[in-house]
């Protein structure tokens, strides 16, 4: 589909609130996603480096014993 001018490129032949509005909907849903995911990974990472950490301290703490 070609456009005349750059407002009717806006106007999208007169469907324009529901062209943007799709557009809108889903970048905020990819964009919430990527940041929602990315707290996420943070989240697991830094369980799993504490457990790690627990884990080297049992240790040490059990060889320390014998």
């Amino acid at each position: 589909m070609q456009f005349e001018s750059f407002a009717d490129f806006i106007n999208m032949g007169g469907y324009a609130f529901y062209v943007w509005l799709a557009y809108g909907v889903t970048f905020t849903s990819l964009i919430t996603l990527i940041v929602l995911s990315t707290r996420q990974k943070g989240k697991v990472l830094t369980e799993i480096a504490k457990k790690i950490a627990r884990e080297e301290r049992l240790k040490e703490s059990r060889s320390n014993k014998e």
